[in-house]
């Protein structure tokens, strides 16, 4: 794919447009979004998500928009994953209502800030040892087998992540008590002190930085064409604020999803084994018949299929489990 630096700098300026529009307008002040700005803000962030990936069809071919078209959809069903620990975040820190439209704004530039970061290293990897599609895939199947135990255990952990920056800052950084509005510190008695409300940006952040040691092998297993990889991180990142506003309550009813998402890293790990075989000849020497490269139409279909009955099981089994026909502990 032949993408040349004025298509990088229309695509980064567009998007840093559509990105400022939504953080210094729409969130220009502190507030709950209504189900109506809500839902029509992620209809208008996904119709242009469908309209570039029809474009790219158009200029660059099918191969390419259906490379686009997976990569966002796992990216970001991988980002609604996210905000399954980010309603943890910000339940368990209390951070009011009003105020969690802004920490959601701060997350997710966060999170685009180091998925850029891992992006141009992976495409950097990539370049240099074709060995790391190896490290790749195993990276995946062994997050996906997590992934799959880690439900099987019933396992949420809904604590707030702690690591040492966190311990670092509660420990050593004089604080508030209460939020004082968005302002991460304020000056009380003479004294500079941190709100609770930078406590949150660095659970947030340390989330971000995990789930972008996830996310970017996967897209890579889908394509290596950067400009596809960082348009489908930025659009699945689109929205999902007010995506967490809109959905709330259904995001507990998507009891499958991490189950869906085990499925997609496996069968994108897999993939990026047989790649790095298919790479080094191996399925030549072992006079395979066929090529080791999952054709990207196969890889499509998977992921749509395994979400869609993901999103369906889960309803269903959810709506039993409100009439009482199922326990809730029931698996």
């Amino acid at each position: 794919m032949d993408v040349s630096v004025t298509t990088w700098l229309i695509t980064i300026g567009a998007m840093v447009l559509v990105l400022g529009f939504d953080v210094f307008v729409i969130g220009r002040r502190p507030h709950e979004p209504s189900m109506k700005e809500a839902g029509l803000l992620i209809g208008v962030f996904v119709a242009l998500a469908a309209l570039f990936g029809i474009g790219v069809g158009l200029f660059s071919g099918g191969r390419y928009a259906g490379e686009f078209f997976a990569g966002w959809l796992t990216e970001y069903s991988l980002s609604v994953d996210n905000l399954f620990i980010f309603v943890i975040i910000l339940t368990k820190l209390k951070v009011p209502r009003q105020f969690q439209q802004y920490a959601l704004m701060v997350g997710i530039l966060l999170a685009l800030v180091f998925r850029g970061v891992f992006i141009g290293l992976g495409a950097g990897l990539i370049e240099l040892f074709s060995w790391i599609f190896f490290i790749f895939g195993a990276f995946l199947i062994y997050t996906a087998i997590k992934l799959f135990v880690d439900y099987r255990k019933d396992d949420h952990d809904d604590a707030v992540p702690d690591n040492p920056v966190m311990r670092f800052a509660k420990r050593r950084l004089p604080s508030t008590e209460e939020f004082h509005g968005t302002k991460l510190t304020v000056r009380l008695s003479g004294r500079r002190l941190i709100t609770p409300m930078l406590f949150v940006i660095i659970a947030l952040g340390s989330t971000d930085l995990l789930f972008a040691l996830d996310s970017i092998p996967a897209i890579y297993g889908l394509t290596r064409e950067p400009y596809l990889v960082f348009t489908a991180n930025v659009f699945a990142l689109m929205g999902l604020r007010q995506l967490y506003f809109l959905i709330g309550g259904l995001l507990k009813r998507l009891v499958y999803l991490s189950l869906g998402l085990s499925v997609i890293l496996a069968f994108i790990g897999v993939k990026l084994v047989l790649h790095a075989m298919h790479e080094y000849h191996l399925d030549e020497r072992l006079n395979i018949p066929f090529s080791l490269d999952v054709p990207i139409w196969l890889s499509l279909t998977v992921i749509v299929a395994t979400l869609a009955v993901t999103t369906v099981a889960s309803l269903i089994k959810s709506s039993r489990e409100q009439s009482g026909a199922v326990p809730s502990d029931a698996h």
